[in-house]
């Protein structure tokens, strides 16, 4: 990776399905939002994984603040309901799309 500053704060990776997902809490940097978002698809350009873009928040109402910066094609996961996710946009819920997926050989 070029840099540590631009890693995300949390990377889980869900070895079933080969997907990295790249979670930003807002308290630390912002939402995921389309800046962000091809960020850290440049970053991780090499992986062999599917990219899911996730950002976090404490609670709903800290949300509605950023709810317009949020990227399309990404997730939103809210600490205070933690079951639960908001999909902006797609076909698919919580999966990598097709421009965030590993080139094939």
């Amino acid at each position: 990776m070029d840099s540590a500053a631009k890693i995300p704060d949390v990377i889980v990776h869900d070895t079933k399905r080969n997907w990295l997902l790249l979670i930003e809490a807002v308290t630390s940097a912002g939402p995921v939002d389309d800046k962000r978002r091809k960020e850290l698809k440049d970053l991780f350009a090499g992986c062999k994984a599917g990219l899911v873009f996730v950002t976090a928040f404490e609670n709903r109402r800290t949300m509605q603040t950023f709810v317009s910066h949020i990227a399309w094609e990404s997730e939103v996961w809210i600490a205070k309901e933690p079951d639960h996710m908001i999909h902006f946009n797609g076909g698919r819920f919580l999966g990598p799309y097709p421009d965030a997926m590993p080139a094939k050989p």
